[in-house]
């Protein structure tokens, strides 16, 4: 019986695992990528658009996969898993590379000596309690001879020699210089930098506090030589006289912020009576000149409205 008919109509219902094409597939399987540079065939692609994308995609992702079996494989509890090497594609950074920092006082002086640059262990052997303990930090080694039971102390020392505060300020002491050494730093790489802009303004707000500091408020201390003088609030004042609209709209924006501070105090102490701030209310109607000088407003308003009715 003849079946090759038969094997021959099974073979073409599926196509073939080994890809090949005029231009070679860029397989990356670093990145389980695949990158055709095929041209494009305009006639397959206009007459039915779909298929083509299908075959194309096809043909990249069985290319993978054959790449993916030819890798080795490490057994886990899911199965055996390939391993990937390094990719190979070239990829763009998102962002341009960091500046280099500008090398502290330190390394500068190191590299001038030819010293390198040794890393302290975070641990070190204690010999009383045969253990390793912390170097800094919690029960740490530089605490030592403040934690320690006995100490030495100089026959010409004063009577109220504290050895533990000692020891503690000298490693207080320590800590501050490497802080102050690290500001420093900080401030040496900003000005290489180039942000001195910022220094600047910051240097200005210090000496702008610096010259209202004393009793005076700096009007009688001596000016240094191109030294700016200091930009004050400027006051405004409104108008003695303003039209009819104008002490209208006053007037509903003083209402209105009463009845803001009325809506506020009841949610936050909830409906009552007592709500009003009467003399806030007074000296804000008043712009701060109180009830006697509203009621003395008052009575002139009422008087010259009298005067004038009588004309």
């Amino acid at each position: 019986m003849d079946v090759s008919n038969i094997l021959a109509s099974h073979a073409a219902k599926f196509q073939s695992v080994t890809v090949e094409k005029e231009t070679p597939l860029d397989v990356d399987t670093g990145f389980l990528t695949v990158t055709d540079l095929t041209p494009i065939d305009e006639d397959s692609y206009k007459s039915n658009l779909e298929e083509y994308l299908q075959t194309t995609a096809r043909d990249g992702i069985q290319a993978l996969i054959a790449a993916l079996y030819g890798l080795p494989t490490k057994p886990s509890p899911d199965g055996s898993l390939a391993q990937l090497p390094a990719p190979t594609t070239q990829l763009p950074r998102a962002k341009p590379l960091p500046k280099p920092k500008p090398p502290t006082k330190w390394e500068r002086f190191a590299a001038a000596k030819g010293i390198q640059k040794r890393v302290r262990e975070k641990k070190v052997w204690d010999e009383e309690r045969q253990e390793w303990v912390n170097r800094w930090g919690k029960d740490g080694k530089n605490k030592e001879k403040e934690e320690q039971w006995i100490h030495e102390v100089k026959a010409d020392a004063p009577v109220d020699h504290d050895p533990v505060k000692a020891a503690r300020d000298a490693r207080t002491s320590r800590v501050a210089k490497n802080e102050r050494q690290r500001l420093q730093n900080n401030a040496r790489a900003q000005t290489a930098a180039g942000d001195r802009e910022e220094r600047k303004k910051d240097i200005e707000k210090t000496l702008a506090a610096s010259q209202i500091s004393t009793a005076s408020m700096g009007r009688f201390d001596k000016k240094l030589e191109g030294e700016k003088k200091l930009r004050g609030v400027k006051r405004k004042f409104e108008a003695t006289e303003t039209s009819v609209e104008q002490e209208k709209q006053a007037s509903l924006a003083v209402l209105s912020k009463l009845d803001g501070d009325i809506k506020r105090a009841r949610k936050e102490k909830g409906d009552g009576d007592g709500i009003l701030n009467v003399r806030k209310a007074i000296r804000n109607v008043s712009k701060g000149k109180g009830g006697v000088a509203l009621a003395r407003d008052a009575n002139r308003k009422g008087a010259k409205g009298k005067r004038g009715g009588k004309r």
